[in-house]
């Protein structure tokens, strides 16, 4: 059903709704970077203040960028030049928005990458557990050194690396191609579940074979003396990644709500799912790495090297590694298809052509970059697209596009939406919007005026400089 006079289906439910945009903010940021992050960070400080980053910027921001959406019903940039007009306020605050339909698009390109590397070791396992059966640990018989070679072994195979992306790539297209109802919103009612289901039992599976207390301790035990200038940054920019924020998504998804969708309470709902998501994907994996008497602070490595070898010595290592990945790969999904749809959505909308070729056109852009990704690992690990510039002098084109989009787009884009609407927008429109009142309406304004916008500027100042 369209929304009227936007062209725009609508979400059949408010539980689809917030289904869609707890997938989109839940993917390789919460089950990948978010372990990772906590690892080299020191634990428990890092996830305290971690938590309460989401909260302070997180949040507010979030609410911001769904009720531009909902106003415009219309893609993103639209959205903010409809709430501009009705405020009276130059459309060119739209300029926002188009940065964040460009930075989903080149994150999409490279996100398509990493989801090639999950589909990778789906296979591993799933090979595995046919060589080994059910009971056994998985792995049997080879070296740590081994198991852990796997993925640089993955990175010298520039065909695979390739083939691996754009496959990742033309099954996302296939569920934006098939519109709201019959796309994005199925891979949100059926895949989110299935997510949760698979989350949960894995959690469990840690807690009893591995060292849950240990990880518990590890995560929740706040040692005020970690908690550095280094930490806090870290903390604050996962709490704002992790959201998905900064990338036009989430206008996008608010563009479909219901009139009757309140807001501010969805929105906390979205960022609780998603930070609890988080939080599960450390007691997840480090039992599990504790266990094995392995590292917490391997960084990246934590999930595709750290815990393969960690799954070697726990019993149905090879079924539990296979869930794991298949897990990944669903909050993977969810989130590339919210990357894609972004931009989907402008092409269609601008150009007044159908939704099945604007995914193709946006995809096919997707897959140039995607496929200078792939190869950055192996053949174009020399390139460096902008060696001319000091911070990005010796980033492969995987990396630049990842610090392009990481340290510039999202976070301007971020600030100029908090300008927009704590300064701009009419404030009786956003009022009304909001689905706030009293205390909470005006907390939640003091922090888009004045807290958001500055804390993300130190990010993008610390980012670019630091």
């Amino acid at each position: 059903m369209a929304a009227a006079g936007s062209g725009h289906e609508n979400w059949s439910s408010r539980s689809a709704f917030i289904l869609a945009a707890v997938g989109s903010a839940v993917g390789l940021g919460n089950m990948w970077r978010f372990p990772a992050e906590a690892g080299e960070n020191g634990g428990g400080a890092f996830v305290l203040f971690y938590i309460f980053c989401v909260l302070l910027i997180g949040l507010p921001v979030l609410l911001s960028e769904v009720l531009i959406g909902r106003h415009g019903q219309a893609n993103a940039p639209e959205s903010v030049r409809r709430v501009a007009r009705d405020s009276n306020a130059p459309e060119g605050w739209s300029v926002l928005a188009s940065m964040g339909v460009f930075a989903a698009f080149l994150i999409l390109s490279f996100y398509c990458v990493v989801g090639g590397w999950v589909v990778y070791y789906i296979g591993v396992f799933a090979n595995d557990l046919v060589q080994t059966g059910l009971a056994g640990g998985a792995f049997e018989g080879r070296a740590p050194d081994d198991i852990e070679g796997l993925l640089p072994g993955l990175f010298g195979n520039g065909g695979l690396m390739v083939g691996l992306n754009l496959g990742f790539l033309v099954v996302t297209m296939f569920f934006v191609a098939r519109g709201v109802s019959s796309g994005i919103e199925w891979v949100a009612v059926y895949l989110m579940p299935l997510f949760f289901l698979l989350f949960l039992a894995i959690t469990i599976y840690g807690a009893f074979t591995g060292n849950f207390s240990d990880a518990v301790s590890y995560l929740f035990t706040f040692d005020f003396s970690k908690l550095t200038g280094e930490v806090m940054l870290a903390a604050v920019g996962q709490a704002f990644f992790s959201l998905s924020l900064g990338v036009a998504g989430m206008m996008t998804y608010g563009a479909y709500a219901n009139r009757d969708t309140n807001l501010g309470e969805t929105s906390g709902i979205i960022a609780s799912a998603d930070t609890g998501v988080a939080l599960l994907a450390g007691l997840a994996i480090f039992p599990i790495v504790f266990a094995a008497g392995l590292s917490a602070s391997a960084g990246p490595g934590l999930m595709f090297q750290s815990l393969p070898i960690a799954f070697q010595a726990m019993p149905f290592g090879s079924l539990i590694g296979l869930a794991f990945f298949v897990m990944v790969f669903f909050a993977a999904l969810t989130s590339s298809v919210s990357l894609l749809e972004a931009p989907t959505a402008y092409v269609f909308e601008k150009f007044n052509i159908s939704r099945s070729v604007a995914t193709v056109i946006v995809g096919a852009g997707a897959a140039v970059l995607g496929v200078l990704s792939a190869l950055s690992f192996n053949d174009l690990a020399g390139f460096y697209p902008l060696s001319f510039i000091p911070i990005f002098a010796e980033t492969n084109f995987f990396d630049t596009l990842d610090g392009v989009t990481a340290k510039l787009f999202m976070p301007i884009g971020a600030i100029l939406t908090c300008i927009f609407v704590g300064w701009i927008a009419d404030a009786k429109l956003i009022d009304s919007e909001n689905g706030l009142d009293g205390l909470l309406h005006k907390t939640w304004r003091a922090l888009v005026r004045y807290v958001c916008p500055i804390v993300l500027t130190v990010i993008l100042y610390v980012g670019l400089f630091g």
